[in-house]
């Protein structure tokens, strides 16, 4: 499957390829309420892609860092990231049926996050 192209040109870039958003966010702050303005605007400016729906969604986050690891709460981190991309990507957190959020040394320092409709459990 071949990627789309990335969509951005700030702190924030993000790109859809079938049913999977991927969104970056360059750079850390150990103020997880940054992220949420950040990310809100760059999709009421610039993101053209995925409208909300309905259903349950998976949902993966990855800091990434140098040296030691920001002194900043992961569960806070997560929370303003979705509060960020609700109503873009899905219509309310509540549809979150699956979160990973973790971190680890990276070559720069940024956070990746993956968006994806979650499968219907076979009947």
């Amino acid at each position: 499957m071949v990627k789309a192209d990335w969509v951005g040109i700030g702190k924030v870039r993000a790109r859809e390829t079938g049913d999977v958003v991927e969104i970056t966010v360059d750079g850390l702050t150990t103020q997880s309420k940054y992220y949420k303005p950040l990310i809100y605007e760059f999709f009421r400016k610039e993101w053209h892609g995925a409208r909300p729906v309905w259903g349950d969604f998976t949902v993966e986050i990855v800091m990434e860092h140098i040296g030691d690891p920001p002194w900043m709460d992961l569960d806070n981190l997560a929370k303003a990231l979705l509060d960020a991309i609700k109503g873009y990507l899905f219509h309310d957190d509540s549809q979150v049926a699956r979160l990973l959020v973790e971190r680890h040394q990276g070559e720069r320092e940024r956070i990746a996050i993956r968006v994806f409709p979650r499968p219907a459990p076979d009947a």
